[in-house]
């Protein structure tokens, strides 16, 4: 067995915990101050076009002056270079964020189908609280949808992947392009319209 990557000289890699469009989650240890921590490392095939940094790194920021007990909270983030298979290096960026014991709403929906109107209502109040904090401190999260909703065996709902996230006032970037990010059943009907959210 290879010794585990660690990150910084602080964050050993361990399990991965789930894969997305752009980035994989792995399950990690903050060595110096002896904690679980989640790590999202940018896929390494994205990782060697550096047109994809700035996401990362601005999803870093945007959920970084975030505090809210309903926003997983972000730790750390920067990049470390891995030797690939063939020998070439590859700068990879990362966050490290807080570890959310739990399920995401997705897999809940998938294990036990559809919730009760309570408990939809429930989920649904500890969604929009987080939210109408990010809008108010003037970041738009753009991507919610049940895969980006933690439910925590405590009960506690958590907002995760602010991967695509804007602020308010920001206007470079993302879709500047005319392109559309998101994923395509969840967007707002502006998004979809290539309109300002």
């Amino acid at each position: 067995m290879s010794e585990p990557k660690v990150l910084s000289g602080r964050y050993e890699v361990r399990a991965l915990l789930g894969r997305g469009g752009m980035a994989e989650v792995h399950e990690g240890v903050d060595n110096r101050l002896g904690r679980r921590v989640a790590i999202k490392l940018l896929r390494s095939d994205l990782a060697r076009d550096p047109s994809f940094h700035p996401r990362l790194k601005r999803e870093a920021q945007s959920a970084a002056g975030l505090n809210h007990p309903g926003i997983v909270s972000v730790y750390d983030s920067g990049e470390e270079e891995f030797v690939e298979s063939g020998g070439s290096s590859v700068s990879v960026p990362f966050i490290v964020m807080e570890y959310v014991e739990g399920q995401t709403l997705r897999e809940v929906l998938n294990e036990h189908g559809t919730l009760t109107v309570d408990e939809a209502l429930n989920v649904i109040a500890g969604v929009l609280a987080p939210l109408e904090y990010s809008h108010r401190n003037g970041i738009v999260h753009r991507d919610i949808k049940p895969a980006n909703v933690m439910l925590t065996p405590e009960g506690d709902i958590k907002v995760m992947d602010f991967g695509i996230a804007r602020a308010l006032k920001d206007n470079s970037g993302l879709t500047q392009t005319q392109s559309v990010v998101g994923t395509a059943q969840y967007l707002s009907p502006e998004q979809a319209r290539g309109e300002v959210v």
